[in-house]
């Protein structure tokens, strides 16, 4: 398990691929914002009361209620409900894990720009260092010992406790936190100062051979808009990959964004929440004419599979790859007594054509798992120059 100090994955894998239809704004403003196109602060969407079906959701809510009352952990008396539902990909956040979510999507953090893991020996690891973050600045490498924090050992705890810690709360940029580490025979402390950092999604990389590559990890706050910089930028003549494997999903109203890149307008996707049929469009004026190949894997989830999809049926680019993990509904979140936050299922979306993703996920038009960049070079290159 492991995690960074700005948020590290939801602790199982239907939080992490959770295609979010509302940002986090929508439990302080009781509308739908920040969520798919046409759900904004001047055309109020599905309240967070409203979203869910009344049976479903009321029983969470007294389960929550009741337990709390009993002086029980309300949560988890929630979380029971919700699997005994047979929601699948309806999960329940305490207050720190849904801030900590809701940040996720913010694409922005507070912390000082680590990756933890669990070691097989039980020890807390650096796994990862964000480049530019303060603890890269201090010369903490990738794989260093994390011995304690402000004191307090790491050793047997959580890797959650862990993250939490590091980034202190949401007002602590700024803050000092002292982090006990150790190398080899090497041991010392070093103190950094918490910062704002942006969390890295989109890599744009031009290739030796022309192509340009476009990495995009998950759907935060302004992907969409660096995804569509990305393309715009892009040399004339140059072909696009677009890497979609490992994807865990996010904001939605950004793949659609994201999409706009390379379509002229037209269907993205189509939902239902509570039989009430939607539909999501891209904005015109996108790049039609570069060759395109989209990337996708086991781990492309969620708002990623919604890409995938609609670039594949608008037949704007070559899907390449294994089948997508098959995630396909929606959630809306909504607060229970004692703080915590239900975000429970309330309907499901298809690709342009009408296919549903939900268990069945994205079929790739080649399918190749060893060796996927290099034939996506070569596919790319049969796909000619723009005109």
């Amino acid at each position: 398990m492991s995690g960074l100090d700005q948020c590290s994955r939801p602790r199982s894998v239907r939080r992490g691929a959770a295609l979010t239809l509302v940002f986090a704004a929508v439990l302080a403003t009781g509308a739908a914002t920040g969520s798919f196109s046409g759900l904004d602060h001047n055309e109020p969407g599905p309240s967070a009361r409203s979203a869910a079906p009344t049976s479903h959701r009321e029983r969470v809510r007294d389960a929550a209620a009741e337990a709390m009352a009993d002086g029980k952990s309300p949560a988890e008396a929630a979380e029971e409900e919700v699997s005994r539902s047979g929601d699948r990909w309806g999960t329940v956040y305490d207050p720190a894990e849904y801030r900590a979510f809701a940040e996720e999507l913010a694409g922005a953090y507070t912390g000082v720009g680590l990756w933890t893991r669990r070691a097989e020996n039980g020890r807390i690891e650096v796994d990862r260092v964000q480049r530019g973050g303060p603890a890269e600045r201090a010369g903490i490498r990738t794989g260093d010992r994390l011995r304690s924090i402000d004191g307090r050992p790491t050793a047997g705890r959580p890797v959650r406790d862990v993250v939490d810690q590091l980034r202190g709360s949401r007002d602590e940029a700024g803050t000092e936190v002292e982090l006990g580490l150790q190398r080899g025979s090497r041991a010392w402390t070093e103190s950094l100062r918490r910062a704002r950092l942006e969390t890295p999604t989109v890599i744009v990389e031009q290739r030796a051979d022309g192509t340009l590559w476009i990495k995009v990890s998950s759907f935060t706050k302004g992907t969409g808009e660096r995804v569509r910089e990305a393309v715009r930028t892009a040399p004339q003549g140059t072909g696009i990959v677009l890497d979609l494997r490992g994807n865990s999903g996010g904001l939605v109203a950004e793949a659609v964004t994201a999409a706009s890149a390379f379509l002229d307008g037209g269907l993205v996707a189509t939902y239902d929440v509570r039989g009430e049929q939607r539909a999501l469009h891209a904005r015109g004026g996108g790049d039609t004419g570069r060759p395109l190949v989209a990337l996708v894997d086991g781990g492309t989830m969620s708002a990623a599979e919604l890409l995938a999809g609609a670039l594949q049926d608008r037949g704007r680019a070559v899907v390449l790859g294994t089948r997508t993990f098959g995630k396909g509904s929606v959630q809306m979140p909504s607060r229970l007594p004692g703080g915590s936050v239900a975000e429970l299922t309330v309907g499901h979306y298809r690709t342009p054509s009408g296919r549903t993703v939900d268990g069945r996920g994205i079929t790739p038009d080649v399918d190749v798992d060893e060796g996927a960049e290099a034939r996506a070079r070569t596919v790319l290159s049969g796909l000619g120059t723009p005109s």
